[in-house]
Parts: structure tokens; C-alpha cells; sequence
């Protein structure tokens, strides 16, 4: 039986002799689909994850921490682990993207909520019993620029020389990553995870939650692959996420600059796990659309390297990989 089939087989259970109809409402970057029922005057979502590929434990396991920090999330009306469906209740339909599209004037409002959420979030007793963000998923996420973008994406074999500097640099990139301390990270904390909702904001797609560097999450809000700000703003929410963490006693450096060094160096390594990502995404998955945004995720990690010394023998192997790129100034606009 298709999972279409079983899909409406199982939501006539849930909703026994009540007439429904089911809607695509998303999908993402994995097998995970999303569909919304309406039912009796009231929409519901339904998650399909076919358990071949997904495991709906972890989204439960996450939400039942996230709920319990005092943040927005589903809530879980039903289940079948077996089948790998979930019906959650609706968060609406409008995600920060589309409200940021349409209304740019409301970002400094939207971004405050997110920034109080994410250290509600940050205080959760219960991170501890996440899987670690450690050596091992940090490295292997690197490891996704030379695999897909540099191999399957520009079809360049790096010379040796090349290798080793992108070893050294590797290396840096996860001392400063892991001597960071240690938060709940949800791990893809952006604009099209973030729903306009009452209270603002609801959060999904937090599954993969892990206890990680604590600067994680920022870089993922502030320096988001779908939408581009000026740097001028992103390091006044910056600020004022590290001002309210600071009173809320989480574990930020007492130093901005030092919080801030950090806050770059974490985004190099999620901008060069992102662009291995949707060079994946495409040449595995068929899923081209991402390719789109490589450009402003190469133009923040090509920034963050023009500040730092210690990342030049990255920014050379840029140059070396985009020969027309170099030297060319890279600009935010708002």
C-alpha cells in the first residue's frame, strides 16, 4: 500500500465518520513530509516520516524539552511510530521568511521574539541528555564542503598542498568550536523554522537537537541562508542576544568581542557544512532549488575569513576554487 494510502487510512481512525481533507503544507531538506487536515472548522498537521529513513523518537523526545524550557512548539495529538506519522497541532502557515518578505520594517520585532526564545531554549535543564555536538559531527559536517562542493559541485580534485591547508584550517575551526561551552542547540534555528504564531515564535523542525557550542543557534538566525541583512544589524541582535544571555546567567563570554570572534568562527563552520549541504541536495536528491543559495552563504563565509588571520589558508583556497571571485569586496544589503 502507498504511504499516501496509509496515511489517509490512519487519519480516518483519528477521525472516525468526520470528513477531513489533507493539503501538502511542506516539505524540507529530508524525507520528512508535511500535510494539513482540516477538520471540524480546525486545521491539524500531519507529519510523514517513513520510518525506513526517519525515527520520529528524537522529534518527540525534543519537543517534550523544548515545551518544557517554555517555548512554542506542537503539540502531539497522536502517534504511530510504526508507520512513522505524527499529528501535531497547527502552528499556521506563515514563516519568518514570508513575513520578513512582505513586512521588513517588523524584522526587530521578530528577531527579539526569536532571540528571547532562543535563550529560554538555551536555559533548558534537560539539554545535557541530547547527543553531543562533539569532534566527531563537527568534523564530519566539515567534511561536507570537500566531498560535495568541492568534488561533486566545482569537479576539482585539491592538490595536496591544497588538502593539507584545509586540514589546518579544519582543525582551528574545531578548537574554537568545541572549547566553546555548551547549550541545547537546535541546530537549524531560521527563518523558515520559525513560524509567526501567538505565542511568537512557534518553532519546528528541531528533531536533530543536540548539546553543542553556544554561539550555534545565533549563527544559524542571524546569518540565515534564505535572507540577507546588513551587518550593521546583525551585530545589534548579536548584541542584544549576548546582553539579555548575560542576565539570564547563561554561559557567554563576559567579553562581546570575544563572544563575537566566536559567533564567526561557529558560522564558518556552518556556512562550509551548508554549502557541502545543498551540493548534496542536489546532485543526490535531486533537489536544485538550494543551489540558489549558495552565493550568500559563500559571501558570509568569505567575510568571516577576511577577518581572521588564521583562516587565510582558507580564504586562498577560495580564490584558488573561484579565481573571479578574488578580491571582489562582499556586501549585506538590508
Amino acid at each position: 500500500m502507498e504511504r499516501r494510502q496509509l496515511l489517509e487510512h490512519w487519519l480516518q481512525d483519528q477521525f472516525p465518520a468526520q470528513p477531513f481533507t489533507l493539503q501538502p503544507a511542506s516539505a524540507d531538506a529530508s524525507f520528512r513530509r508535511y500535510f494539513r487536515i482540516a477538520v471540524d472548522d480546525q486545521t491539524v498537521i500531519v507529519m510523514d516520516a517513513p520510518p525506513p529513513h526517519e525515527d520520529c523518537a528524537p522529534f518527540l523526545r525534543v519537543a517534550e524539552i523544548l515545551a518544557a524550557a517554555g517555548v512554542h512548539v506542537p503539540k502531539i495529538l497522536a502517534q504511530n511510530l510504526d508507520l512513522g506519522f505524527l499529528l501535531l497541532s497547527d502552528l499556521g502557515n506563515t514563516t519568518f521568511l514570508h513575513a520578513l518578505s512582505d513586512r521588513i520594517e517588523s524584522a526587530h520585532q521578530l528577531y527579539g521574539d526569536a532571540i528571547d526564545a532562543l535563550v529560554r531554549m538555551q536555559l533548558s535543564h534537560q539539554a545535557e541528555s541530547l547527543p553531543v555536538y562533539g569532534e566527531a559531527l563537527l568534523q564530519r559536517e566539515l567534511d561536507l564542503f570537500p566531498d560535495w562542493y568541492i568534488a561533486k559541485h566545482l569537479q576539482v580534485d585539491l592538490t595536496e598542498k591544497q588538502q593539507a591547508a584545509l586540514r589546518t584550517v579544519f582543525s582551528r575551526i574545531l578548537h574554537n568550536n568545541l572549547a566553546q561551552p555548551k547549550v541545547l542547540v537546535h541546530r537549524d534555528y531560521h527563518s523558515r523554522n520559525l513560524m509567526v504564531a501567538a505565542p511568537n515564535p512557534g518553532i519546528i523542525d528541531f528533531q536533530d537537537a543536540v548539546y553543542g557550542p553556544v554561539t550555534y543557534d545565533l549563527v544559524s538566525l542571524l546569518k540565515d541562508a534564505y535572507i540577507r541583512w546588513d551587518e550593521e544589524h546583525i551585530l545589534d541582535w548579536a548584541i542584544r542576544y549576548w546582553e539579555k544571555a548575560r542576565k539570564a546567567g547563561l554561559p557567554v563570554t563576559a567579553d562581546f568581542a570575544t563572544f563575537y570572534r566566536d559567533f564567526e568562527w561557529m558560522g564558518v563552520q556552518r556556512h562550509l557544512k551548508v554549502l557541502g549541504i545543498f551540493a548534496r541536495l542536489n546532485y543526490r536528491d535531486g533537489k536544485a532549488v538550494y543551489l540558489n543559495d549558495m552565493p550568500l552563504v559563500m559571501q558570509y563565509l568569505r567575510k568571516a575569513c577576511e577577518r581572521y588571520r588564521e583562516l587565510d589558508p582558507l580564504l586562498n583556497l577560495l580564490d584558488e576554487l573561484h579565481p573571479v571571485e578574488s578580491g571582489q569586496k562582499v556586501g549585506y544589503t538590508f
